[in-house]
């Protein structure tokens, strides 16, 4: 054999096992996570959070639940990623543990996103967003109809659908890779469209690696994104990210990270000019998913308008970071200092060993938190008594 030749066979080798291996890391990773989310717990959550809060678990018993949200009667609905529908937690004593999990809706793809607009539920799915209809109020939703249908579904599947104060539909869809350039212009961006029924489909915001998580600012109205970094540049690069996403901003992706930060493979001198820059700069690889601004009064004064942040959790890097939900002071729209924790817990910082992954954030009409973990199948309720 040719040493050229030689040469080419061993990279081709090389880049194989890199995948191969890199896939069975994860595939174990996700294994001993779940594990040890199954662990059997009691009513009061081993959560970590400042005095005069505590952690309940709400619900338990689902498979890989998403994101979260309440309808407009304050009952909380579930992405149940892993069984393929969505459920219904009611708590109709109010003694803050779901009275039921109640199957609403089945035989969906892997819904990822919950949000509820003009008396129907909209979900989000690795090819596109579905409509589902309750039309004789039984709180059961018998009616499905496919909106979009044609997203790609390689790479990063989630998608998360928004709706803006004008009626329009944002929807979020992730890139195909880590990093490269993309095909189809709607992956690493934000789409929108007209209205509900999805027409007039153009690209709002692109640049954006794997904006998971979006919400409207309760004041502005502008739409803010949890953003995930690109991997293999270190254990400390490229930050996560907030971004305010404006009307055709550009973020970067793949050329730029931060605002920055040039991507060392797609990078070029310049390639930050003209990119629109975060918000809030994270620790990297912390895999930042949901976001839901503190609205209510039931926290102490100094959370209200607050932003809270899932951190998902680390996969690949060489010490874990993540699994926790973190806190955004804010003054009016302007950071008020840095990210801080406010639940921790599922990572045991000595061991490394890890028993839950945050995921999906919802404000309650009764004032509590309420977060998803996708590992352990629980919702968490999170309340304010007071000072101890």
């Amino acid at each position: 054999m040719k040493r050229s030749n030689l040469w080419l066979w061993i990279a081709a080798m090389a880049a194989i096992i890199l995948l191969v291996g890199g896939g069975f890391l994860y595939s174990n990773f996700q294994r001993q996570v779940n594990l040890a989310g199954i662990v059997a717990r009691g009513d009061e959550a081993p959560v970590q959070l400042p005095p005069g809060f505590t952690a309940q678990i709400f619900a338990s018993d689902l498979n890989g639940p998403r994101f979260i949200t309440f309808s407009p009667e304050g009952v909380l609905h579930v992405a149940d990623r892993g069984n393929d529908r969505i459920v219904a937690l009611p708590d109709a004593d109010g003694d803050g543990h779901a009275d039921e999990v109640r199957v609403v809706a089945e035989n969906l793809e892997s819904p990822h996103s919950l949000v509820f607009h003009d008396d129907a539920l909209y979900a989000g799915v690795p090819s596109g967003v579905i409509r589902l209809a309750d039309r004789d109020g039984d709180g059961l939703f018998e009616e499905q109809t496919t909106l979009i249908d044609d997203y790609p579904t390689s790479g990063h599947s989630t998608r998360t659908v928004l709706f803006l104060p004008d009626g329009r539909m944002a929807v979020s869809v992730g890139s195909s890779c880590n990093v490269c350039e993309e095909e189809d212009p709607r992956r690493a961006a934000v789409v929108i469209y007209d209205g509900p029924e999805a027409t007039g489909e153009r690209l709002f915001t692109s640049g954006l690696r794997n904006a998971v998580g979006l919400a409207l600012h309760p004041d502005t109205g502008e739409i803010w994104a949890t953003n995930n970094g690109r991997d293999m540049m270190g254990d400390d690069l490229p930050p996560e990210t907030i971004e305010i996403l404006g009307d055709g901003s550009d973020h970067g992706w793949p050329r730029c990270h931060s605002g920055r930060i040039e991507d060392p493979d797609y990078g070029f001198p310049g390639a930050c000019d003209g990119v629109t820059g975060p918000l809030v700069e994270m620790q990297a690889h912390s895999a930042p998913l949901g976001l839901a601004f503190y609205t209510e009064d039931a926290f102490p004064p100094e959370y209200q308008g607050d932003l809270f942040i899932a951190f998902h959790g680390s996969w690949n890097r060489s010490v874990p970071t993540g699994y926790k939900v973190v806190r955004l002071p804010l003054d009016g729209q302007t950071p008020a200092g840095p990210v801080e924790d406010f639940a921790t817990g599922w990572l045991d910082e000595e061991t490394k060993q890890v028993s839950g992954r945050p995921v999906g954030l919802a404000v309650g009409p009764d004032g509590a938190l309420y977060v998803s973990d996708d590992s352990g199948g629980f919702i968490y309720r999170i309340t304010y008594a007071g000072s101890p």
